[in-house]
């Protein structure tokens, strides 16, 4: 991890540290020890171990979709692939640190650049429309449990179709008009690289529209020839945001609270929208406070801020963990590669 990287960690980790103090401040009271007195540590341990099959989930949507292009990737290297994610992820607005890193980590396993970049996309406009279906299931199903929170799930609603329909948007132009794509790439990279050498300039721009024609094809291929990827894809996103999702109610099963099964599932999907957004690295703040105001609706203050700091423990310290022990893991291989290099690439 460079200096730059440290220095978000500490800034995302150092937010949330001082939100979650404020949260606990003003919601422990006399009773927090009662119901402290009540926690099963045996739902908490599955918490993380359902965390755990999340994760896995993800890993396999990795695999079966780089598989579908014709890649093969064990599954232990795309769990590690997913672990490195989360560190990056922590420690940029919208989580969008992590997806260089599965484009990197892909490419290291001979995935090429463009098609590298078609998964990890199509992982993002998977996961919005998985949202959205979810978003829509559950406001047709679940409307008391939509209604008991008030204008922020009207707000949420009008959020969560922005998001899907941009994502669309993005994407279709990708594919539909790479050219575009092609103008707005070369501007960026001219912009950016005032000081370079035309020669390097020029052979940037040309990787660059290269790698764009092979994310065209790619992402032509996962439509008409590459089906079973998306259908993969798409099952295991669905299982990725239902597990996460249930992590939430196994949290407060621990905590000695019903496990408000319905209304955490409207509650996660609200907070997984804002936490996609741009707002502060890692989300950090943002779901803190999201996650107090709308479970306060339902469960006793006094326990509240115990759930949220378990539930952020669970969903995000966690990741940091995970995300550190992934890097040591990658650290180690590189070394050993450059000791020990291989003969060819393909």
């Amino acid at each position: 991890m460079d200096k730059s990287q440290r220095k978000w960690l500490f800034i995302s980790v150092g937010f949330s540290l001082v939100v979650l103090v404020v949260i606990l401040f003003f919601t422990i009271n006399e009773n927090t020890l009662m119901y402290l007195q009540k926690m099963n540590p045996w739902f908490l341990l599955l918490a993380f171990l359902t965390h755990v099959l999340t994760m896995c989930f993800w890993a396999w949507r990795v695999k079966k979709m780089a598989g579908s292009l014709g890649y093969c990737i064990g599954f232990f290297y795309s769990l590690n692939l997913v672990f490195a994610n989360l560190l990056a992820a922590a420690v940029t607005p919208a989580q969008a640190g992590g997806e260089p890193v599965r484009v990197h980590e892909l490419y290291k396993a001979d995935v090429p650049l463009g098609d590298a970049t078609a998964i990890v996309i199509m992982e993002r406009v998977l996961d919005g429309i998985a949202l959205a279906a979810l978003a829509a299931f559950s406001m047709i199903v679940l409307t008391d449990q939509w209604k008991s929170l008030g204008t922020i799930s009207e707000v949420m609603v009008f959020v969560t179709w922005i998001f899907v329909a941009g994502s669309i948007f993005l994407f279709f132009l990708a594919v539909r008009r790479p050219d575009v794509v092609k103008r707005v790439v070369n501007r960026c990279t001219l912009f950016l690289t005032k000081k370079w050498e035309n020669k390097r300039v020029e052979a940037l721009i040309a990787r660059a529209d290269k790698e764009i024609d092979n994310f065209q094809s790619t992402t032509v291929r996962f439509v008409h020839t590459a089906k079973s990827g998306l259908v993969w894809g798409m099952l295991f996103t669905l299982l990725y945001w239902v597990s996460e999702i249930v992590t939430a109610s196994l949290i407060l099963v621990g905590l000695g609270q019903p496990p408000l099964i319905l209304e955490s599932f409207v509650i996660q999907l609200i907070l997984a929208i804002l936490m996609m957004m741009p707002l502060t690295p890692g989300s950090s703040g943002i779901a803190e406070v999201g996650a107090t105001s709308m479970y306060a609706l339902f469960i006793p203050a006094s326990i509240v801020g115990i759930f949220v700091v378990i539930w952020r423990i669970v969903l995000y310290y966690f990741n940091i963990a995970l995300g550190l022990l992934s890097s040591l893991i990658i650290v180690r291989r590189e070394a050993n590669r450059q000791c020990n290099p291989p003969l060819s690439r393909p």
